[in-house]
């Protein structure tokens, strides 16, 4: 069978699911008792494992089957969510997800799967009566579960059921769902069934869950059926809804659900056969006449519980039409963004030449193109925008797995995640907030006999914080562990060769960004030999970013880096620096005012000026530059702010605000740290972007 076409859609699929079984098995450590999160978690794990089977992935369907057995004795009350079995799950999804990566990368090297199984399989057979539970409930609760056996197999159901099916029908039905019995009937010309089984299951399970399946699922995927499948289904929707659903997916050709009749509870014919003419549930209040030979009439109990459901159901209908999407491949999004950036730039040189040769006709035709320019402009860049919770998503399973490690207790809080960045800048600020992390959880929580003898929670607590601040996001790392000692950073400085004379404590504390400077005089796994915040730095600049450090000896540290929102399209500054036009983008840029040489003054041998009162540092960007003064002309200092820190900078002229195209510089100009890129404007020369960070 040819699934070449299907495989675009396996990966993102299974990405996704994968990142989904990482959160709720997470979740589930915290509340073992959440059943609903257990059958989430199974029934996510049943849909990778039937699509890699069906896409002939078998070492993945394999690896699933047995995280499924494990997930099976949780369901059935035979094992306990303990963190040892936990540890071993999360290591079987590592796995997993290294096995997709490589399909997604074309690695045909195979994962070793052989010892992950074992221990699975270990867990399976090795629960004791230790951890059964047995308590009277449970008791209770299998009696219950064997009437309702009863009460299925009096039924027209040809689908055999277990303990297991009885139990979860049982829970659903208190719930309010509607349990169905479905038929679907396949063209006998379908050439895939497999995929169509899938397409069939993946349109069910978006609404419910199926509980039961003939053929099996084995048989699906290796196409050993008819034309027939067999289900039984739990959902909310009608059975004119579901029907709609299946009868959507191409090459189904017939298709019956009906009710399941199912009876709920032996003790109301108890009641009956006590001459009890009418009995009242205990939770919903719905009569129950034996006229009605004991059947709960489903819609009677959505109507009891959730009057309001049919409105709900009609505006999901409304906001899916709404909220409908198409997934587009990152390259040629890429390629649009690239086309409105050229756009802009002609734009920018046909307002230059017009203005040029005052062709006073064109302006109104400008004025339009710059219009509809600015709203593509703007269009793009949401479409390029993505929360950062596709990247802090991944912390918290970090955070857990660190804390077993280590041995501490830590709480991690995430705020913000909703916040949105460019495509560009989520995919590169991972790592450096990796680096960050790790170093809170190792370096910064101290253990719990430390924290308990200074009088702190034995728990530490790490924050990740996100949100935006006019054209800037920030991110912040927090901990309440032991904060970063000061003469510790001065030591270790004078050791290396950095003179702190005339340092403030906070530029000493943010010495620790410094190549190859840590500490730390114990290497330790999590977070390496000291080259973890150089790296962090040297990430977030090279994003057009600042980072910094306010940190409090014995309560704790806060990193802070500030990030641009896009990096293609800024709003900038353009000035003289001697006799070249450079750019400086707003976002950094504070104020510009006059500059006049008495007003310089020195302290420690370097140049300042004082303005409202405060003492600011000045750089002569044409001697930084290494470019010849300008001779005559008004000079200017434009106040600048890189995180915490307030620079002057002194330039040559002022040649007034211009929207930028940011450029790369290439191959041969990419170690030139001062400039973050190039721009061409009206007058068709190119002209380079200031970096201001690398400046100051």
């Amino acid at each position: 069978m040819d699934t070449s076409q299907y495989l675009s859609m396996f990966l993102e699929e299974s990405i996704d699911n994968l990142q989904t079984l990482n959160e709720s098995l997470l979740q589930l450590e915290q509340e073992p008792e959440d059943i609903d999160k257990l059958n989430e978690i199974f029934r996510v794990a049943h849909t990778i494992k039937g699509m890699a089977a069906t896409m002939g992935f078998n070492e993945i369907a394999e690896l699933t089957h047995k995280m499924e057995d494990v997930l099976s004795q949780f369901r059935e009350g035979k094992l306990k969510v303990t963190q040892k079995v936990v540890t071993v799950l999360f290591r079987c999804l590592d796995t997993l997800e290294q096995m997709v990566n490589n399909i997604s990368e074309g690695i045909e090297a195979s994962v070793p799967i052989d010892d992950i199984i074992s221990s699975l399989e270990s867990i399976v057979e090795g629960h004791n009566d230790d951890e059964l539970n047995s308590s009277s409930a449970v008791n209770q609760e299998k009696n219950e579960s064997e009437d309702l056996k009863e009460d299925i197999q009096e039924s027209n159901l040809s689908i055999g059921v277990n303990e297991y099916d009885i139990n979860i029908i049982k829970q659903a039905k208190d719930k309010g769902y509607e349990a169905l019995q479905i038929k679907v009937v396949l063209d006998e010309n379908t050439l895939l069934k497999s995929a169509r089984a899938f397409l069939i299951f993946k349109g069910l399970e978006e609404f419910g869950e199926i509980i039961k399946c003939i053929p099996s699922a084995d048989d699906l995927e290796n196409e050993n059926f008819d034309f027939e499948i067999e289900m039984i289904y739990l959902t909310h929707k009608s059975i004119e809804e579901i029907r709609e659903i299946l009868l959507n997916v191409s090459e189904v050709i017939e298709v019956t659900v009906d009710k399941l009749n199912v009876n709920l509870n032996k003790n109301i014919e108890n009641a009956e056969n006590n001459d009890e003419k009418e009995k009242t549930t205990e939770n919903n209040n719905i009569k129950i006449k034996p006229a009605e030979k004991n059947v709960i009439k489903m819609e009677e109990v959505n109507q009891q519980i959730k009057p309001k459901e049919v409105e709900k159901n009609s505006e999901e209908k409304k906001q899916k039409k709404v909220h409908q999407s198409v997934r587009v491949d990152l390259e040629r999004l890429d390629k649009f963004m690239n086309m409105v950036s050229e756009l802009v730039i002609h734009r920018t040189r046909l307002e230059q030449i017009s203005s040029n040769y005052k062709a006073t006709d064109l302006n109104e035709t400008l004025e339009q193109v710059a219009r509809t320019t600015s709203d593509l402009q703007d269009l793009v860049m949401k479409i390029r925008m993505l929360p950062l919770e596709t990247v802090f998503n991944r912390f918290p399973r970090m955070v857990r797995d660190l804390s077993v490690e280590l041995d501490k207790d830590i709480e991690f809080i995430v705020r913000g995640a909703e916040t949105e960045l460019d495509r560009t800048v989520i995919d590169e600020i991972g790592e450096p907030l990796i680096h960050l992390i790790r170093n809170a959880a190792d370096h910064g929580i101290e253990s719990r006999e430390k924290r308990m003898v200074k009088g702190k929670n034995p728990t530490g607590t790490i924050k990740l914080i996100a949100y935006q601040e006019g054209t800037k996001a920030i991110i912040k790392v927090e901990d309440d562990g032991g904060g970063i000692d000061v003469e510790k950073v001065r030591a270790k400085a004078h050791k290396i060769g950095i003179n702190t004379d005339g340092m403030s404590e906070a530029d000493i504390k943010n010495l620790i960004f410094a190549q190859g400077f840590s500490t730390n005089e114990v290497v330790t796994d999590i977070s390496g030999r000291g080259v973890g915040m150089d790296v962090v730095k040297t990430k977030i600049s090279s994003l057009g970013g600042t980072v910094d450090v306010i940190s409090e000896i014995g309560k704790g540290s806060t990193f802070i880096i500030r990030l641009p929102l896009t990096l293609q399209i800024i709003q900038a500054l353009l000035v003289k620096v001697g006799t070249e036009t450079m750019a400086i983008s707003l976002g950094y840029i504070d104020r510009v005012i006059d500059f006049n040489e008495k007003k310089v003054m020195k302290t420690d041998n370097k140049e300042v000026i004082v303005y409202n009162e405060n003492v600011i540092p000045l750089i002569r960007v044409y001697e930084k530059l290494e470019i010849p003064k300008a001779n005559s002309g008004k000079s200017y200092i434009v106040i600048v702010k890189v995180g915490e820190k307030t620079v002057g900078l002194l330039v040559d002229g002022l040649l007034g605000q211009q929207e930028t195209v940011i450029k790369s510089l290439g191959k041969t100009l990419k170690n030139s740290k001062e400039y973050i890129g190039a721009t061409i404007y009206g007058d068709g020369l190119v002209t380079l972007i200031l970096d201001v960070s690398a400046l100051i």
